[in-house]
């Protein structure tokens, strides 16, 4: 008789870590969206008819947003994930960016101009709670040698709001009413409330909950992330070492400060900030915002404009599973390093066929230029897009990873406002031979991405001190300092009596007696 072959199954804790990140990245779908519909409305006829917009003004739309972004990420973002928690503070920040987009979506002359600029500067305030938030919960909650899959979820949702803003804005093309541009900006609202409804039933992240002294809390939040893949004593031994790297923190002194004063701290600051920028200053801000003035350029209408670009904001969705697959096995520093190459070509052929063969007068040279955003696109999703993100949620300590993550990000706002300020300028006044200086930039980053960034994949969050010469796990075991964990108070903690290690260090359900 035929023994049948045992079906390995998958855990608990694969299911709960894959579900709770998806809702997560409902937070990002909605970011993504925003940016993605944007593009569309900006050269929708009834936006640029309530509003009066001239050209000149289309930069300052677009830019005023990463004003608020800028704010928040200095102000806002890291005392509200600090204070609120990552789940909380994810809800006020999604609470923020409706009020932003209801504002927008609403407005009429003769203040329609300066509505929609109130409503993206508050939208971008909340944008960048959410933005900060979502990533730090994912690596606080993610196992070690998956961290960088979890945390690329959040840009899958990102690509999948942006791919579907396109998608809203081409099929707005079908309805030249007024107000059509309106219903595509409140469509923002149906994933905000699935996100908002569904983070207060998410355990907080255990890392936030060491560090407001709820060790048992946090123990139970990371069974629950565990259960069915980790052993009880494993679990027991990353609580512990939690616990060892918070009391070290606060042993050290140091405060959100320290940032700027520590070496090894201001050396994680300065590395994650400068990764922020150059993910922005790559170009990737002018191909979200003015794709489909840049396929028009190329000489497709507007409706083939707004199609191609719902077709390749939806490849990026499938080029960032593939980053979300590999991240953890090629590196943060090749993804990196390999997407900016990859950028760099494509803006070199879109810089050098259009002056070759100027006014569309080769429609081959054209259609080979459009290749090339797609295999732009390729590139900032397999690189800077996701991978900036999971590197700058890791490699600051708990106690200040919001502020070293929020003070980061503001680089990316920076990066933003230059982008979508110069962009425009400089495709009027330079034409195609504004692309050779983003294709400077990319070519830059790939050696100062390995020349100044460590390799970060595969270690604890506990473990990258030593990546940057810290010294936090050496003050978590010195003698003098009276902030040691208690190993007798986390192993008494109250262990489930059905759950045992098996063997394979993975647990075993005992059957209830």
């Amino acid at each position: 008789m035929a023994v049948k072959k045992k079906v390995p199954q998958i855990s608990k804790a694969a299911w709960r870590l894959h579900a709770f990140c998806l809702l997560l990245a409902f937070g990002s779908f909605v970011w993504g969206y925003n940016v993605g519909v944007l593009a569309s409305v900006l050269v929708h006829p009834g936006f640029v008819e309530t509003l009066n917009l001239k050209t000149k003004d289309t930069g300052l739309v677009t830019s005023i947003y990463y004003l608020g972004t800028w704010l928040s990420y200095i102000f806002l973002a890291h005392p509200a994930a600090d204070k609120l928690g990552r789940r909380y503070a994810g809800l006020a920040g999604m609470s923020v960016m409706c009020v932003g987009q209801a504002l927008q979506a609403g407005a009429s002359s003769p203040r329609a101009f300066a509505m929609v600029i109130a409503g993206r500067i508050i939208s971008g305030l909340g944008t960048a709670i959410v933005s900060t938030s979502v990533p730090l919960y994912q690596s606080e909650i993610a196992p070690a040698k998956q961290r960088g899959r979890f945390v690329v979820m959040n840009h899958i949702g990102f690509v999948a709001g942006l791919a579907t803003g396109f998608w809203v804005g081409y099929a707005t093309t079908f309805f030249e009413n007024t107000d059509g541009w309106r219903m595509s900006i409140a469509l923002s609202f149906v994933p905000a409330f699935f996100f908002m409804v569904g983070l207060p039933f998410m355990h907080e992240s255990p890392r936030w909950l060491v560090e407001h002294g709820k060790n048992d809390a946090a123990f139970s939040a990371l069974k629950f992330y565990r259960e069915g893949y980790y052993a009880i004593d494993e679990i027991h031994e990353e609580v512990a070492d939690i616990e060892r790297s918070v009391a070290a923190f606060k042993a050290s002194g140091f405060t959100w400060g320290s940032l700027f004063t520590d070496a090894s701290l201001f050396a994680r600051m300065w590395r994650a900030a400068l990764l922020q920028f150059m993910a922005q200053m790559c170009g990737a801000t002018a191909m979200k915002y003015y794709l489909p003035i840049l396929f028009r350029a190329l000489g497709l209408g507007r409706r083939l404009s707004l199609l191609a670009g719902g077709i390749e904001s939806t490849l990026k969705i499938g080029c960032t599973v593939i980053e979300m697959l590999i991240i953890d096995k090629a590196g943060r520093r090749f993804t990196l390093a390999a997407g900016a190459a990859v950028m760099a070509f494509a803006m070199l052929i879109n810089a050098a066929l259009p002056i070759v063969y100027p006014n569309n007068v080769n429609r081959a040279a054209d259609y080979v230029c459009i290749v090339f955003i797609f295999i732009y696109s390729f590139g900032y999703s397999m690189g800077f897009g996701p991978a900036a993100w999971v590197y700058g949620s890791e490699i600051f300590p708990t106690a200040i990873r919001a502020r070293g993550l929020s003070f980061a990000a503001s680089g990316g706002s920076i990066g933003s406002v230059i982008v979508a300020l110069v962009w425009p300028v400089g495709v009027a006044n330079l034409g195609s031979k504004i692309y050779f200086f983003f294709m400077s930039v990319n070519l830059v980053c790939v050696p100062i991405v390995y020349l100044l960034y460590p390799e970060t994949k595969g270690r604890s969050l506990e473990d990258l001190d030593g990546l940057f010469h810290g010294t936090l796990r050496l003050s978590a075991l010195n003698p003098l300092h009276s902030t040691r964990v208690d190993d007798d108070a986390v192993a008494s903690r109250t262990l489930d009596p059905r759950v045992t290690p098996a063997p394979n260090g993975v647990l075993s359900q005992r059957e209830p007696e």
